[in-house]
């Protein structure tokens, strides 16, 4: 059953929901989500199968706006609580896990395996220890490469493995020398630059330091945080000269058109890329060079996740739902209906997209931890102090010294010691 509430009667909504929900015969769990039509769907079809191997219980899902959903979810989270709430992982769940409103649920991942089968994504589930979060679906980011670019410079294309990043600067090298572009962004709207720099800050120092820069527990003038900016630097000679002035969509053009020859981008933009006349044959993907030896791979794909809420009145069955989830077989048919990566390494994918498949595989194998990239993972206000300064770095990285004192004010302001 689903309840499909919009904008101001997303409160409204979640306080009649008991009255509906609990007026019926069965078990009932009660979910909060916030889905697009597509997505909406997959959930339909997923509490069919549920209740179909589950006949005693009713999951009744209420479907709220995104902005609704938003602005509403710590009101019904502490007035009148669903059994489970959506969200995301990692920094974004961590106020919520704080104020005591989503609930441990360890015990669902240690009895169904899930710290293997969901491997990738056990840091950006645990905080201080616990799991608070089962995660069904992510998107992976990487570096999206143009063969053509490659044989117009005379350079051999990546194989599977990708390349080092010693190698992967010296080809930014010669397609400088051949007029091409070797990493293209449109940083206008901010968030583009945060890949560039979350894929550096993690292969530099590993997906730990990089959470808590993010987190506000780490200083910007700290030896490994200069140590992410000098490694930022040996490739700011190469990024497109005018990405402040452009979007990300204007960087998709100079892409396609053969201009550029990488894009560090989230697998949302195939679909342009291809509208832009880009095929299977001329684009290609690879994970992020290894920076510092060692350092596990960690990856960034932001990723959504269901949370048991402390106030559930049937615990019990919604963990039961929880599980289902987190399953190999139902992940493979949400994210089939979706067009996004399911979490569970057991689950499929798509075998004839070799973008899909290729994401799976990394993300699957990152064993260093699953990243929600960088304004999911700082706090609004920090989020956007560090996409400028990333930004104007890669503009003016002589004003290296004053981006990151302006950073560090910002985080002490922020987060006081």
């Amino acid at each position: 059953m689903v309840h499909k509430k919009t904008g101001a009667l997303a409160l409204v909504a979640a306080l009649l929901l008991s009255t509906s929900a609990f007026a019926q015969d069965k078990r009932v769990v009660t979910w909060n989500a916030d889905y697009d039509p597509i997505p909406l769907a997959a959930a339909e079809a997923m509490i069919v199968d549920f209740e179909a191997a589950n006949p005693e219980i009713d999951v009744v899902l209420t479907n709220f706006d995104h902005e609704g959903y938003k602005n509403a979810i710590r009101n019904f989270l502490t007035a009148d609580a669903p059994d489970l709430a959506n969200w995301y992982a990692a920094n974004r769940m961590r106020p919520f896990v704080e104020a005591g409103l989503f609930a441990d649920i360890t015990d669902v991942w240690d009895a169904n395996g899930l710290n293997e089968s969901l491997a990738s994504s056990v840091l950006s589930s645990t905080i201080d220890g616990k799991k608070y979060a089962i995660p069904y679906t992510y998107y992976q980011w990487g570096i999206y490469y143009n063969r053509d670019a490659y044989k117009a410079a005379g350079i051999e294309a990546p194989g599977e493995g990708g390349v080092t990043w010693e190698q992967f600067l010296a080809n930014c090298e010669t397609f400088k020398a051949a007029g091409i572009d070797c990493v293209t962004t449109g940083s206008s709207a901010l968030w583009p630059v945060a890949g560039i720099f979350d894929y550096v800050s993690m292969r530099t120092n590993g997906y730990q330091f990089h959470s808590d820069l993010a987190a506000g527990k780490v200083s910007w003038t700290s030896p490994e945080a200069r140590a992410v900016f000098a490694e930022l630097g040996k490739l700011q000679p190469y990024v497109t000269a005018n990405h402040a002035a452009i979007d990300w969509q204007d960087a998709a053009a100079i892409f396609v058109q053969n201009k550029a020859s990488h894009y560090v981008m989230g697998n949302f933009a195939v679909g342009v890329f291809k509208e832009g006349g880009m095929t299977n044959d001329n684009l290609g993907f690879m994970v992020f060079p290894e920076i510092t030896a060692g350092v596990a791979r960690a990856e960034e794909a932001p990723t959504d996740t269901i949370h048991l809420t402390s106030g559930a009145k049937n615990p019990e069955d919604a963990k039961t739902f929880l599980a289902y989830m987190a399953s190999a077989d139902a992940q493979t048919k949400w994210n089939a209906a979706v067009g996004q990566l399911p979490t569970n390494s057991g689950s499929s994918v798509d075998a004839a997209d070799p973008f899909l498949t290729a994401g799976f595989a990394s993300l699957s194998t990152a064993t260093g931890g699953i990243a929600q990239f960088w304004d999911r993972d700082a706090e609004a206000e920090y989020a956007k102090a560090g996409m400028e300064g990333f930004q104007r770095f890669l503009v003016q990285p002589e004003a290296l010294e004053e981006i990151l004192a302006q950073l560090e004010a910002t985080r002490l302001r922020l987060y006081p010691m």
